[in-house]
């Protein structure tokens, strides 16, 4: 049976994710077999497994990272906000249905079979389990029945990491904060503090450290350097939100919905050094881009409901009268049709006005489409081959217009009109093959001339990063201190974990 270590942190975005894609990657390497698991993830970037079910997309990562196909098993729950209240719930890759937030609170401990058994059987098959938590385990007001955190420490016997994030301030308080909440026996499972995103001279942290191990009796097992490594991001706290890339010929605004998902979509157009991405939320933001995109949503009516409120619907339009392309990915492409219909209730119930940009009608329905698939891209973008996938609900019609692309198996999928573009495929720039030829293309509509640009496949590029985050961590993490926490574990419970 496996040994394991769970990471924790002091707060949502304190680094947890990263840490354990970095620790499947070194433990990997150093010729363990490694799986990572989370039990329960709220995200809206999922992706879809290779026998078409779904998964938290940082769960997918750190899989990658260890060098194994993406399995429902490394996180048996998640949830995907529709609302501020509520979420669907995912069990084992398949919905289970939505609830609110205090529904889902009182059926908590009637998932921990599910979530032990797809614990036990990663564990089974490998050397070493790399847990994630979830937020804080110090959120006192949600410990009750907790599956996430330090309720499944104990279940597991697991050793814990516990992450603070320098970046945002106050690193000390939040671990020192952190730690005294627990419960003794809590307290007692984490063997080391982590100081993560540290900018400048660790040496400086010195007395500081000193003081926190002193106070906790914890020691710190590690200061992590500020690193730009390009990890896909699982949520809204994602920094690619804020980022700007100066000095690029090529402007593509993707307009921040409300239940924006999937956003790592369009991750892979960072590495054309001829387009900027931007993310925008009002009208003053969107300017003059050369491309604006629509991109995933969780909740298709109620963000459509919001782009009409915020006025950027009448902006969009009066944009594509100009000529200014528009590309819908999954929701986006929905919202681009002329009707929405959701007879089940799946979302808001009833009938909407689409955008109108697109001759296309969708109808919502219970049963998820989930499927992994090969396209290649019709006009104007001379049959680029894309891999991605689909994960949406609700089928839409566009028999009357020609398709954006062409699926392996023969079907068509989505619609163009012009200069507006709509597609259900998620990771259609993957590949590196569509990327170039939207480039080519916007530029030439401007009578721009690109430097020759190579935009190889975006899941080398993700190796490349496994390995350097890898390394940073390898450099300033005290593994021999990680390993020995580990065989103290699993001697303890007699090689059970």
């Amino acid at each position: 049976m496996a040994k394991c270590i769970m990471v924790q942190g002091t707060m949502s975005g304190a680094g947890k994710s990263l840490l354990v894609t970095a620790l499947c990657r070194i433990f990997k390497q150093d010729g363990w077999r490694v799986a990572p698991f989370k039990s329960q993830n709220m995200a809206l970037n999922s992706c879809v497994t290779r026998d078409g079910l779904e998964m938290g997309r940082a769960q997918a990562v750190q899989a990658e990272a260890a060098g194994l196909e993406a399995d429902v098993r490394m996180n048996p729950i998640l949830l995907k906000p529709t609302s501020d209240m509520g979420s669907q719930l995912i069990v084992n890759g398949e919905v289970r249905g939505t609830y609110q937030a205090s529904e889902y609170f009182s059926m908590k401990r009637e998932l921990i079979p599910e979530i032990l058994s797809a614990y036990h059987s990663l564990a089974a098959e490998n050397d070493i389990i790399v847990i994630e938590g979830a937020g804080s385990p110090a959120e006192i007001n949600l410990k009750e029945n907790d599956i996430v955190n330090m309720g499944l420490a104990a279940m597991v016997d697991a050793p814990v990491l516990l992450v603070g994030d320098i970046d945002r301030g106050g690193v000390f308080a939040q671990l020192y904060g952190t730690i005294a909440l627990l419960e003794p026996e809590e307290r007692a499972r984490i063997v080391g503090t982590v100081i993560n995103k540290f900018r400048g001279d660790a040496s400086l942290l010195k007395p500081g450290v000193d003081q926190l191990e002193m106070l906790t009796g914890v020691p710190n097992l590690g200061v992590i350097p500020y690193t730009e490594a390009q990890i896909d991001d699982e949520d809204s706290l994602s920094p690619r939100f804020t980022v700007r890339q100066e000095g690029r010929m090529l402007d593509i605004a993707v307009i921040r919905l409300p239940r924006i998902s999937n956003f790592t979509d369009f991750a892979p157009l960072d590495k054309h050094p001829g387009i900027r991405v931007r993310y925008v939320k009002n009208i003053p933001e969107l300017g003059g881009p050369d491309l604006i995109v629509l991109p995933g949503t969780k909740s298709t009516m109620s963000d459509l409901v919001w782009l009409r409120e915020s006025g950027l619907e009448a902006a969009i339009l009066r944009k594509a009268r100009d000529g200014t392309p528009v590309l819908g990915i999954c929701g986006g492409y929905q919202m681009l049709g002329l009707s929405l219909e959701d007879p089940y209730g799946v979302e808001m119930g009833g009938q909407m006005r689409g955008i109108g940009l697109l001759p296309v009608h969708t109808v919502f329905s219970p049963l998820k489409e989930r499927r992994r698939v090969e396209a290649y891209a019709r006009a104007p973008f001379k049959s680029a081959r894309m891999e991605g996938y689909e994960i949406h609900m609700g089928h839409t019609d566009n028999s009357n217009v020609a398709p954006f692309c062409q699926i392996k198996d023969g079907s068509r999928d989505g619609a163009v009109k012009g200069a507006v573009f709509g597609t259900y495929l998620h990771g259609l720039f993957d590949t590196g093959e569509l990327t170039i030829q939207l480039a080519e293309w916007l530029a030439g509509r401007r009578g721009l001339s690109l430097p020759k640009a190579r935009v190889g496949s975006y899941k080398a590029f993700k190796q490349e990063q496994y390995n350097l985050i890898a390394d940073i961590i390898r450099r300033n993490l005290d593994m021999n201190a990680l390993h020995h926490a580990m065989r103290v574990a699993q001697v303890t419970t007699g090689g059970m974990a």
